[in-house]
């Protein structure tokens, strides 16, 4: 996989606005917000897409769904939120890094996108 923006954030060649760390995953403000919260959350493995996951990493996306929900705790997105996942350029993913966008202090509208 070549480098991304993502691998970049990850081995701090980049600054980012961090809200959450740990050994697995990294949280970071979006710098293009698409909400008043807009946190991307993603996997310090290198996994390109949702279609890349293999099987071994379903303990790594149980521990990013559970950092969702204590990130949103935490921002005070008590009201709501939603939690986006894209996959390929149909699918609206701009960087070839699995992550999940956490968008929050508005109402969302539906259908998206």
């Amino acid at each position: 996989m070549a480098d991304t923006i993502f691998t970049k954030i990850i081995a701090k060649e980049i600054p980012a606005n961090i809200v959450y760390e740990d050994d697995r995953c990294l949280a970071f403000h979006d710098v293009a917000p698409q909400a008043p919260t807009h946190v991307l959350i993603i996997p310090k493995k290198e996994i390109e897409s949702i279609d890349q996951l293999a099987d071994q990493d379903s303990e790594l996306l149980g521990h990013l769904w559970i950092v969702i929900r204590d990130i949103a705790r935490e921002l005070g997105l008590e009201e709501g939120y939603r939690v986006v996942l894209n996959c390929g350029r149909e699918g609206g993913q701009s960087v070839d890094h699995l992550h999940f966008h956490l968008l929050g202090g508005r109402s969302m509208g539906w259908p998206p996108g």
